[in-house]
């Protein structure tokens, strides 16, 4: 009787749940500080659900649809395996040719023979050429010459600064090819820098000209850049300091103009405020150290391998000149690097620094590099800018087409370079030129059908392989040459 009035329910109260066995569930901790019930299943549930689904739609980590982007630890293997490789391969020089390096032996050469280093003579001369373009702008300025007049001085007055030195290191048979390659590399770039200078002060003579000369040239202008570097630099300048056309025409200013880390010529170049001591002597033990290690490599890799290993081609056989060309790649490259350091920052930024030049813009990040065309343009800011001031704009300007004038810049480009190779080995073989041509199909296809990694990938290979093909025929036929005309 007690029993069944236990089990009858009683009216109007509802009867207790049951409480579930949760034995089954007694791995998971339940939050019991949590009033909330749903809180308590959904938190349930999530647990089961990791518990019980361990899969899901996922792409692996190497693969390119997958949006993983985290390769560190794949690079440092590189540069171990990099840096483990180069070491094997200077163990096994050292073992075979010893220690080669020895700097007081390039000093001893230079200064042996007097004539074996003609570049002193020849640049002092070159101070000559300066001066007469800058009395040339000051007739043309005075109005004591005419305009057809002063372009026909100024043009053999260019010509001469190209083809007096080589006409010097003709005469001078026992020149070397390290001086003669140095003398008209600064010939060359007085060149471009006293053509635009003649080109700016016509420019200044052209725009002043409709407003009257004498009485407009005193009044300073959008030409004198003035404002331009104000706003850069953030600074005031004083009216009274700027230098306006004809005043420019000094000797301080067009020499500050020659030793500035630039080939364009403006009036008012920007300034920095200071000179930055650590800065410069930065720069000045960078070019010490980087100099020594170019001499280096150059007396420890290069010169033992193409000595011991250089034959004609035609006694090689397709695999030994690969092999050839292989081993001279690398430490080519690395000297390519080490010059491009040397003075395209260190150089440079010591001159600019010491001058108190404030456009330090000597190139770009050419190195993520995905077209031959973006190589070309920013790896050398300065001579492109200058192909591009006096070159490609005014073909343009005169009715040319951009692939005409590109095609001016890529031949003029190539004859420059041929100039500073070709000539100081007295051989025009004109490989530079070819490897260039060659280099204008690649830099086609890289352009329209491969770009990203891949395209970055191929400029490397170009920019490591391109050099060291040419410096392998310049010194096979140089090698061809003398050997010739000493068994002669």
């Amino acid at each position: 009787m007690d029993t069944d009035s236990k089990k009858t329910p009683t009216p109007g109260v509802s009867p207790k749940p049951k409480r579930r066995d949760t034995s089954k569930f007694s791995n998971i901790a339940i939050r019991t500080h949590n009033p909330d019930r749903s809180k308590f299943y959904e938190d349930l549930v999530e647990e089961m659900r990791k518990k019980m689904c361990c899969h899901k739609a996922r792409e692996s980590l190497l693969s390119s649809s997958s949006g993983f982007l985290n390769y560190r630890g794949i690079l440092n293997w590189a540069v171990v395996v990099l840096v483990l490789t180069h070491t094997q391969m200077v163990f096994e020089n050292l073992i075979t040719y010893g220690i080669l390096v020895d700097p007081v032996q390039i000093i001893a050469f230079a200064l042996s023979d007097p004539n074996t280093w003609p570049g002193s003579y020849l640049i002092i001369v070159s101070s000559i050429f300066i001066l007469i373009a800058l009395h040339v702008e000051r007739l043309l300025s005075a109005l004591s010459i005419s305009e057809k007049m002063g372009y026909t001085m100024q043009m053999i007055n260019l010509g001469a600064i190209l083809f007096i030195p080589l006409f010097v290191l003709k005469v001078l048979t026992t020149s070397t090819a390290v001086g003669s390659a140095m003398v008209l590399t600064v010939h060359s770039i007085i060149f471009m820098k006293l053509y635009s200078y003649h080109e700016v002060n016509r420019w200044l003579r052209e725009e002043w000209a409709p407003l009257g000369l004498k009485s407009a040239m005193k009044q300073p202008g959008i030409t004198s850049c003035v404002v331009e570097n104000r706003e850069r630099n953030g600074n005031r300048t004083n009216l009274d300091e700027v230098i306006t056309y004809p005043d420019n025409l000094t000797v301080r200013d067009i020499y500050y103009f020659v030793f500035a880390p630039t080939l364009c010529y403006q009036m008012n170049f920007p300034r920095s405020a200071k000179i930055r001591i650590r800065f410069l002597l930065r720069r000045l033990f960078e070019m010490f150290f980087l100099i020594h290690l170019f001499v280096g490599l150059l007396q420890q890799w290069v010169l033992p391998v193409t000595h011991h290993q250089m034959m004609p081609f035609v006694e090689m056989k397709l695999t030994a000149m690969i092999h050839q060309l292989f081993l001279i790649a690398i430490p080519n490259h690395f000297m390519w690097i080490i010059f491009f350091h040397g003075f395209f920052h260190s150089t440079l930024n010591f001159l600019a620094e010491l001058m108190r030049f404030g456009d330090r813009r000597f190139y770009r990040d050419w190195w993520n590099s995905e077209t031959l065309i973006y190589f070309w343009s920013n790896s050398n800011v300065i001579f492109h800018t200058w192909c591009m001031r006096h070159i490609y704009r005014p073909l343009v300007e005169n009715g040319y087409s951009k692939w005409e004038g590109q095609a001016s810049v890529f031949l003029i480009s190539t004859l420059y370079h041929e100039y500073l190779f070709a000539a100081p080995l007295s051989m025009f073989r004109f490989w530079i030129f070819l490897e260039m041509i060659l280099q204008v199909p690649t830099a086609w296809i890289l352009n329209k059908y491969v770009r990203g990694l891949y395209g970055n990938a191929i400029v490397w290979i170009c920019i490591i392989l391109g050099p060291s093909l040419l410096v392998h025929m310049y010194i096979h036929d140089y090698y061809i040459y003398h050997e010739r005309k000493a068994n002669a």
